[in-house]
């Protein structure tokens, strides 16, 4: 097939990327040859599965048909070619009514003794298997359950599991296979072998509780084991609302002085998500979590800091011992770790560490991606809450940001945080709109600099110099688009109505405004500057300072209804829905 060179750096090096689903079909036949090409079958059998997951439709006719000539090639012992039928056989299986056809040979294959063969070939069967032809393989199944070769046993114990969801009676029956599999010295084994007797017994309640104490005596080889047990106990808990002197919370607490760290910290994560737990009981999971901050391996030290983050939220003095260890994280090489590192310090550090830690904060914020950035800043949000009296420092720390390179989420997580400790703070307040201020002049999101002009609009007429935010907000009239250009000259109607020395002015500005491109700014426009000329606070307060409570779709709905159904009657906007405005949010200007 010929590429121009736009297709080929388009496609790279796939060398699927153009083939054609009749082409792969037809050159299938060659399964049928004799003697058989291994090598090529195994690319047309990848071909096949390529084209079925980049979604074309192949359709009954053609799956039989390519099942029947797949047959032939259980002919061959080649390793490859015979791992790329069960893969196709999977894969089809939905596609062709006649899917049986294989079932014999894949029966074979589990049977042999080529071990490489058997477990891919249980995989396989049960794919192809429905409720119906489940009990001819029954006997099979339940002998690759205890099977000695341990990835038979796991492809069994999976894909009975995957079973229970047509036929959970007939799985039901191998329930002391599975058990006796539970003592099986694999890791892998004793795990699936678990998760199938957990999933088989979870509707008794009683024989969860008995499964769950046999465990807890008896103990478990493999570590991914007992995290299910784990899991599985924390539920129990859950469901029963049992206290922390149960059995359970005793068993999970235990799994803290585990020898893998993997039990050690599923302990940790299941204690500390447990509703209701006081500082005390945590104290356990907090100081296992301590140790896995200075683990060389990097993914147990974000376990841990992730995890006492959550601690932190709930509990921020359960967490605060850990701060020493938090604060040799922060120069971690993994900026994902620094950032949870930061952020939980911010959450349980002091009054006195805000600055130290703000200054730690921006030296390596350059260095992590937007959705970590968006985390820190919801921290900082939080910690202007925790501690008032450090809104100037985290306001000029915050400016600093705001004026670095960031994607939107990152600049509206900010712009929240500044706006939410100027409402907070009347101290803070002319330097948090100077901020925004000089933010707007060169913001490139829309949504943003609409959101920080009706603040001005709302807020900047209360100042002692309102004044000096009509440039920046008249600045948007002349340079911003159509939507910028509207807010903002709601906002200068708003300080026509609330500043009369202002008024002569914002007349002229507004006048300008009347001759705008944009329909919206000239109507806006307009109505503000006839509405001001009148000097009446009545009307001010009405048409702008107030605006109209009511939802706007809702009175779009009524007008159009109102259209529809022409009546001598004058639309009543008494019927149109009132919206509930909360405290603090502005009212939509209409």
């Amino acid at each position: 097939i010929r590429k121009d060179k736009d297709e080929e750096s388009l496609g790279g090096n796939n060398p699927y990327a153009y083939i054609e689903r009749n082409v792969v079909l037809q050159e299938a036949r060659i399964f049928q040859q004799t003697p058989i090409n291994p090598r090529k079958c195994t690319e047309i059998l990848t071909k096949i599965i390529y084209l079925i997951n980049q979604g074309e439709v192949i359709t009954t006719n053609e799956a039989t048909e390519t099942f029947f000539a797949m047959t032939k090639l259980f002919q061959s012992n080649d390793v490859i070619l015979r791992r790329m039928c069960y893969l196709t056989i999977k894969e089809m299986s939905k596609m062709t009514e006649n899917a049986f056809i294989v079932t014999q040979s894949l029966t074979k294959d589990m049977n042999g003794r080529e071990d490489i063969f058997r477990a891919a070939a249980v995989r396989a069967l049960c794919a192809i298997t429905d409720h119906s032809t489940l009990q001819g393989i029954e006997r099979y199944m339940k002998q690759a359950i205890v099977d000695k070769v341990h990835s038979v046993s796991s492809a069994a114990l999976v894909s009975s599991l995957h079973l229970t969801k047509d036929a959970f009676d007939v799985v039901k029956r191998w329930v002391n296979e599975v058990q006796e599999s539970c003592s099986n010295d694999s890791i892998m084994v004793q795990y699936h072998a678990l998760g199938l007797l957990y999933h088989l017994r979870k509707k008794d309640r009683l024989g969860t509780s008995k499964m769950v104490s046999k465990f807890m005596k008896s103990g478990l080889k493999s570590p991914f084991a007992y995290c299910m047990l784990i899991r599985i106990a924390s539920k129990l808990l859950e469901e029963d609302d049992a206290g922390h002197d149960s059995p359970l919370f005793n068993f999970i607490e235990s799994c803290l002085r585990n020898k893998h760290e993997l039990v050690i910290y599923e302990a940790a994560s299941a204690i500390v998500n447990m509703p209701n737990c006081s500082a005390r009981e945590l104290a356990p999971a907090v100081s296992v979590l301590q140790l896995f901050l200075s683990s060389p391996k990097p993914s147990f030290r974000y376990a841990g800091v992730r995890t006492l983050n959550k601690v932190a939220m709930k509990h921020p003095s359960a967490v605060t011992a850990c701060n020493l260890d938090l604060e040799n994280l922060i120069t971690d090489v993994n900026r994902s770790i620094a950032t949870l590192a930061i952020t939980t310090l911010l959450k349980t550090g002091s009054e006195s560490s805000v600055d130290r830690l703000m200054k730690q904060i921006t030296s390596f914020m350059s260095e992590i991606s937007d959705e970590f950035k968006v985390v820190v800043v919801r921290a900082i949000s939080d910690l202007c809450q925790k501690y008032p009296r450090q809104h100037a420092v985290m306001m000029n720390y915050l400016a600093s940001m705001l004026r670095d390179e960031g994607g939107f989420d990152y600049k509206k997580a900010i712009v929240e945080c500044i706006i939410s400790i100027l409402e907070e703070s009347t101290e803070s307040k002319e330097s948090g709109l100077a901020h925004l201020c000089e933010f707007i002049e060169d913001c490139e999101h829309t949504v943003l600099a609409t959101k920080i002009i009706h603040l001005l609009g709302r807020e900047g007429p209360k100042t002692p110099n309102p004044s000096k935010y009509i440039r920046y907000i008249y600045n948007r009239v002349i340079l911003e688009n159509e939507a910028v250009r509207a807010a903002a000259v709601s906002a200068l109607a708003r300080f026509g109505a609330q500043c009369d020395d202002l008024l002569s002015s914002i007349l002229s500005l507004l006048s300008r405004s009347m001759m705008d491109e944009d329909d919206e700014v000239r109507d806006r426009a307009t109505f503000y500057f006839h509405t001001l000329q009148q000097k009446q606070k009545a009307l001010n307060s009405v048409y702008i300072l107030n605006g109209l409570a009511v939802s706007v779709p809702a009175l779009e709905r009524c007008l159009q209804q109102y259209l529809k159904e022409p009546s001598s009657e004058k639309f009543n906007m008494k019927s149109v829905p009132l919206v509930s405005i909360p405290d603090g949010e502005p009212k939509a200007d209409l």
